[in-house]
C-alpha cells in the first residue's frame, strides 16, 4: 500500500483527536519531580522515485550528545516557540530545509527521551532532490529510507530492557545507517498510525 497525502493526514488527525496532548513512550521513570525540557523534530517524508521515503539525518562525532547517531532534523525549543516553530526552524539550521517548503500534515505523540526532553514529532512533507545545506559541525550526512522498507516487520527488532519495562527498537542497517532508539520508536509510531507495519 502506498497512502495517499490525504490518507497520511487524515490518519496524523484521527490520531490527535484521541491523544490530543498526552506523553506517549519515555525512555526515562517519569516522577512528578521530573524535569522535562521542551524539544521536537521535523519527520520529512517525500516522494521518490513513486514512493514514500523518510529522510534522517546522521549526526557528527563532533556535537555534544547522540554523536553519530541517525535522527530527525530537531532540537531544543527556544522560549516562546511552537513545537512547529522548533522543528521547521531547526531543520533550516541543520539541513537548509526552508520553512516555505515544508508541508505541515499533522503530529505524532510526544516521546520522553533517555536524555529528558519531551520531544514533539512533526510530520511534513518536503520536495525531493532538494538543494540541502547541511551544517557541518552537527550533520555529517542526509538521506532516505523507503516507507514501505521501514514497515517491514522483517527489517527490524523490538527487545525489553533488563530490568525495566522499556523497550528498544532498531532496524537492520540501510545503506550503511543504524536507525535505532528514539528515532526508530517515532518512526513505528508513524507507520502504526498509518496501518502500514506488516
Amino acid at each position: 500500500m502506498n497512502p495517499t497525502k490525504d490518507y497520511i493526514t487524515q490518519k496524523l488527525f484521527e490520531s490527535q483527536q484521541n491523544a490530543p496532548d498526552s506523553d506517549g513512550y519515555a525512555e526515562i521513570p517519569v516522577k512528578p519531580d521530573t524535569r522535562l525540557k521542551s524539544a521536537a523534530v521535523l519527520v520529512p517524508l517525500t516522494y521518490v522515485i513513486d514512493e514514500w521515503h523518510l529522510l534522517f539525518t546522521r549526526r557528527t562525532e563532533r556535537v555534544e550528545s547522540h554523536k553519530g547517531q541517525v535522527s530527525f532534523p530537531g532540537g531544543a525549543s527556544d522560549d516562546g516557540e511552537t513545537p512547529e516553530q522548533t522543528a521547521l526552524r531547526e531543520a533550516e539550521e541543520e539541513i537548509g530545509m526552508k520553512p516555505a517548503d515544508v508541508q505541515i500534515l499533522g503530529t505524532l505523540t510526544k516521546l520522553i527521551t533517555i536524555s529528558s526532553f519531551r520531544v514533539s514529532p512533526i510530520v511534513g512533507i518536503i520536495p525531493y532532490p532538494y538543494a540541502f545545506k547541511i551544517e557541518g559541525f552537527e550533520v555529517e550526512r542526509v538521506f532516505t529510507i523507503p516507507l514501505l522498507w521501514l514497515a517491514n516487520k522483517n527489517n527490524y527488532w523490538e527487545f525489553s530492557l533488563r530490568e525495566s519495562e522499556r523497550s528498544l527498537i532498531a532496524y537492520h542497517p540501510h545503506d550503511g545507517e543504524l536507525l535505532w532508539g528514539a528515532t526508530a520508536r517515532m518512526t513505528v509510531n508513524f507507520l502504526n498510525i498509518l496501518e502500514l507495519l506488516k
